[in-house]
């Protein structure tokens, strides 16, 4: 199984960046993915979530009408576009999948793409 993510970078206030996850080793029609992000010196949050056939997604409130989740089975890949940042949304993005012991203890997460929202 492997998860990479790319599309982070810097990016001034009020602007945007889409974020992608590509995944292998396993079916991924089947599998419910997520992103969490860590900022520097605090703890893991968790950001969004996605059913495995894009019906059903799940936002974090700090985030909710800003970020957008979306998968494309087809090309394995999930992505999560982010308006509006804010020097709160810093941090390294990670895509992770069979998180049922928390988002800190989930079987499989990718090695993240770092996101810095700065003026």
């Amino acid at each position: 199984v492997q998860l990479v993510e790319s599309g982070g970078g810097l990016v001034q206030p009020g602007g945007s960046l889409r974020l992608s996850c590509t995944a292998s080793g396993f079916t991924f029609s089947r599998d419910s993915i997520n992103w969490v992000r860590q900022a520097p010196g605090k703890g893991l949050e968790w950001v969004a979530g996605i059913s495995n056939d894009g019906s059903n997604t799940y936002y974090a409130d700090s985030v909710k009408g800003r970020f957008t989740i979306s998968r494309d089975n087809a090309k394995n890949t999930v992505y999560l576009e982010m308006n509006s940042l804010k020097s709160e949304d810093t941090g390294l993005y990670s895509c992770v999948k069979n998180c049922v012991r928390g988002w800190s203890r989930c079987d499989y997460r990718g090695q993240g793409t770092q996101v810095s929202v700065s003026s």
